[in-house]
C-alpha cells in the first residue's frame, strides 16, 4: 500500500487512536505519525509502546501535519479545535472518529480556517477497553467506517481519507450527518443505554446478592456487563450530543417493551414467538454480513475484539 499522508497527527491516544497508529504502520500509509494526549500517564504509555512520536502539546503534534484526527470524546472536540485551529498548515485535513456527527460538525466548524478541509468520519469498531494499551492493528479489519462529508467538502480529500480507512482494513460508506446519528442511535447508542440500565437494575435488586449476580451471570447479562464497561466519559458525551435521535429510539423501545409486557401478562405466546423469530433473523443477518461470528462465545474468548 502506498503512502497516503506524509504526516498524520492523532489527538487523543486511546483505543481508536492507538489502533489507527498500529494499522497505519502495518499498511505503510504515512511516513510519520505524531500524537498527543492530555494525560501525561497516557503519553508515557504511548511512548513506551512506541505508537508514534508523542508530543507535549496538541499544537506541537499538529504542526505540519497533513491529516489531523480528533480521537477525543465528542464533548471535547470543539475546545481542542479552538486550540489547534490557528496552527494547522494550509491544505491540512481535519477528521475525527466520534460516534455522533451533527454535534461534532457544529462544534468543530467555527474554528476551521477557509484553507483547511474538514472530513468527519466514524469507524464502527471498538471494544469495552480503553487506553493506548488496548489498541491493536486488526481492530478495523472488515469493520465499517462511515465518512460524513459536510456540504462543500473537497471530493479529492474525501476520497483520500476513504483510501486511508480502506488501507487500515475497513469497509467505507458515506452518509449525511443526521442520518448517521439516527442509524447509530439504533445500532449503538440505545443498546448501550439499555445495557447500562440493565446492569444498574441488577445492582439495585436487594433480593439478589452481588455474589449471585457475578456467580450466575448467564450469557445475556454477561454481555450486558461487557457493553456497560465502556468508557463512561465517551458515552456521557454521546448521549448529551445525540439527544434527539436517542430519545426518538428510546420512545420506540418503550412502546415495544410495553407490548411485550402485555403479551407476557396475557399469556400471548403467539405474539412472543413471532417477535422472537423476527429478531432472531436480524442476528442471522449480522453473522452472514461478517460483522460477528456464530462460534461459541462469538469467538470472544480467543479474540481481542471483545
Amino acid at each position: 500500500m502506498a503512502v497516503i499522508y506524509d504526516r498524520v497527527a492523532l489527538i487523543g491516544l486511546g483505543l481508536i487512536a492507538s489502533s489507527m497508529a498500529l494499522a497505519i504502520k502495518r499498511g505503510g500509509l504515512a511516513r510519520k505519525i505524531t500524537g498527543y494526549a492530555r494525560s501525561s500517564q497516557t503519553r508515557d504509555i504511548a511512548r513506551e509502546l512506541d505508537l508514534c512520536e508523542v508530543c507535549e502539546s496538541a499544537v506541537e503534534a499538529v504542526r505540519d501535519a497533513d491529516l489531523i484526527v480528533l480521537c477525543v470524546p465528542v464533548g471535547a472536540m470543539g475546545s481542542i479545535m479552538e486550540d489547534i485551529g490557528p496552527h494547522l498548515k494550509s491544505g491540512a485535513v481535519v477528521s475525527d472518529v466520534g460516534s455522533v456527527k451533527r454535534a461534532v460538525i457544529a462544534s468543530v466548524t467555527p474554528h476551521l480556517r477557509d484553507d483547511v478541509h474538514f472530513v468527519p468520519a466514524h469507524p464502527i469498531a471498538g471494544t469495552e477497553h480503553s487506553g493506548p494499551r488496548s489498541g491493536f492493528a486488526e481492530l478495523f479489519d472488515n469493520r465499517w467506517c462511515i465518512i460524513v462529508p459536510p456540504e462543500g467538502a473537497d471530493a479529492t480529500e474525501v476520497e483520500r481519507l476513504n483510501r486511508l480507512w480502506v488501507g487500515m482494513g475497513a469497509q467505507v460508506d458515506q452518509m449525511d450527518a443526521d442520518h448517521h446519528d439516527l442509524v447509530l442511535s439504533v445500532t449503538s447508542h440505545t443498546p448501550h443505554l439499555i445495557a447500562y440500565t440493565m446492569v444498574g437494575v441488577a445492582d439495585d435488586l436487594q433480593r439478589v446478592t452481588d455474589g449471585e449476580v457475578i456467580k450466575y451471570s448467564a450469557a445475556g447479562f454477561r454481555d450486558f456487563t461487557r457493553i456497560a464497561a465502556s468508557d463512561p466519559i465517551m458515552w456521557r458525551d454521546v448521549f448529551l450530543t445525540n439527544k434527539d435521535a436517542t430519545l426518538e429510539i428510546l420512545g420506540r423501545f418503550t412502546e415495544e417493551l410495553f407490548a411485550l409486557q402485555r403479551a407476557i401478562r396475557t399469556g400471548d405466546g403467539a405474539h412472543l414467538q413471532e417477535y422472537f423469530t423476527r429478531t432472531r433473523a436480524i442476528r442471522r443477518g449480522i453473522v452472514e454480513a461478517g460483522q460477528d461470528t456464530d462460534a461459541p462465545d462469538f469467538g470472544r474468548t480467543l479474540s481481542k475484539k471483545g
